[in-house]
């Protein structure tokens, strides 16, 4: 089963840069989309539902923002679109697809960088998703949460560790929250299954020349279940072409 998640920063302009022929050669499983930008009478259009493909989006309720989209091959037994968290589910940040007892989730945790209020709605976030993901690991469902996270967790995660430490991000807080999820919650991170390696990011600024150099973050994740730690076969990060400021993340699972 071949998995790919990717914040598409806009999916109109991935488009234009070539997302949807890239995504069709690669032949994927289940693709898991964050910040798509859309509304809701974007995804009417035809060039959002992509062939071979059944295509679920949840949008913002504000124009050009934020946003999550799945696409799948084979049709799921569920969809559920939203935490049932007005606030949140407002801004587009969730939705799942099951198929039996295994479920994918397209997953956007909110940025704090752009100051304190948004970073304090973070933390919010935060709490109260650990409390729906601690219910998960109770169902006795495998999950494979895609998305991106807005959190490196470790020091090997992001490039310039030292000068990061006071940014969103890389705060102490939300390292914590990684080590609890990783930790008392139980829950894996997929990609260090198969790949310790350092310099393994997944987004880099815009700014000064970060991705020439690879300065960047490790932000974009599949979490998976403890079930599904064994049925990790690959994983790599797409460089080859660029649709976004984020890297595409592939995986594949013997599912």
């Amino acid at each position: 089963m071949k998995i790919i998640t990717l914040n598409c920063n806009g999916l109109r302009s991935a488009s234009s840069k070539g997302f949807f022929d890239w995504m069709q050669n690669q032949k994927a499983d289940v693709i898991c989309l964050q910040e798509t930008r859309l509304t809701d009478d974007h995804v009417k259009d035809a060039a959002f539902h992509p062939d071979g493909y059944h295509a679920y989006y949840l949008c913002a309720k504000k124009k050009g923002y934020s946003g999550v989209a799945l696409y799948t091959r084979e049709k799921p037994s569920k969809v559920i679109y939203g935490l049932g968290w007005k606030e949140m589910d407002n801004e587009g940040r969730y939705v799942e697809v099951s198929f039996g007892k295994l479920c994918v989730a397209s997953v956007y945790v909110p940025s704090g960088s752009s100051g304190d209020e948004r970073q304090a709605v973070k933390y919010a976030f935060m709490d109260r998703f650990m409390e729906f993901l601690m219910k998960l690991r109770r169902s006795r469902r495998e999950y494979v949460l895609c998305g991106d996270w807005n959190i490196a967790h470790k020091n090997i995660d992001i490039r310039n560790w030292r000068s990061n430490q006071k940014n969103s991000g890389f705060l102490p807080e939300e390292r914590a929250w990684m080590d609890r999820l990783y930790g008392d919650a139980g829950f894996v991170d997929a990609f260090r299954v198969v790949n310790g390696e350092e310099h393994q990011y997944t987004w880099w600024s815009n700014r000064g020349r970060a991705r020439e150099n690879n300065v960047g973050w490790r932000i974009d994740y599949q979490v998976i279940t403890p079930g599904m730690r064994e049925k990790v076969v690959s994983a790599s990060v797409y460089k080859e072409k660029w649709f976004s400021d984020h890297a595409p993340l592939v995986m594949e699972y013997e599912v």
